[in-house]
């Protein structure tokens, strides 16, 4: 069974439409997506990289057509259920701790599905601990073990590695995959990618 990587972050709208399509490829080629936390705005940092609001905020024809593709991927999916977070930008640092804490304790697919939920479909201000913490224990997660270890040096350094581990390996942004060690950028590869799970 071939495999590929996920590079997330809870930040990016298109990861979460990412996440919600690699089922339906999983099904589909046999494969398997593993996930990886990575903090999108150290990746950012270490790239030189900018979210596109910044990027592009003088070219709003450009700004305009990102929102025409994220409607149409949207449409073609059905991803219905997509609500655009009103505290976009969220500062996700403490979710994507959690979300390697809940790697290292075995929960990452549970967790990572409940956390792109509360940001992208039942949005709520994932910056704030205390939501973060009740929208955790909704879900069904230890929200108190998760919170409390993502303080941990272990769980922080780990964060911090992954991400700079992406920047060496090639990655700029999220979305990114990895598919035999070839870089995959953006929720517009994915057939792209099918095609080389398939190969």
């Amino acid at each position: 069974m071939k495999t590929a990587e996920f590079l997330f972050d809870f930040a990016s709208p298109n990861a979460y439409l990412a996440h919600r399509v690699l089922p339906q490829i999983e099904a589909r080629t046999g494969a398997k997506f593993t996930y990886t936390p990575v903090l999108l705005g150290g990746l950012f940092k270490l790239t030189g990289n900018q979210a596109p609001m910044f990027a592009f905020a003088n070219i709003p024809n450009k700004l305009a057509y990102e929102m025409l593709e994220l409607r149409r991927f949207i449409a073609h999916h059905k991803l219905d259920a997509f609500q655009m977070n009103p505290f976009f930008p969220v500062n996700t640092l403490l979710i994507m701790r959690a979300a390697v804490a809940a790697e290292i304790d075995g929960v990452l697919t549970q967790y990572a599905e409940a956390v792109f939920h509360h940001m992208w479909e039942a949005p709520k201000k994932m910056d704030d601990p205390s939501v973060v913490a009740e929208a955790l224990a909704a879900s069904g997660l230890d929200a108190h073990r998760l919170l409390a270890r993502a303080q941990e040096h272990e769980v922080k350094a780990k964060l911090m590695a992954n991400t700079e581990n992406a920047a060496k390996r090639g990655a700029f942004g999220i979305p990114s995959f990895f598919v035999d060690d070839e870089l995959y950028f953006g929720k517009n590869t994915l057939r792209e990618i099918e095609d080389a799970l398939t190969a």
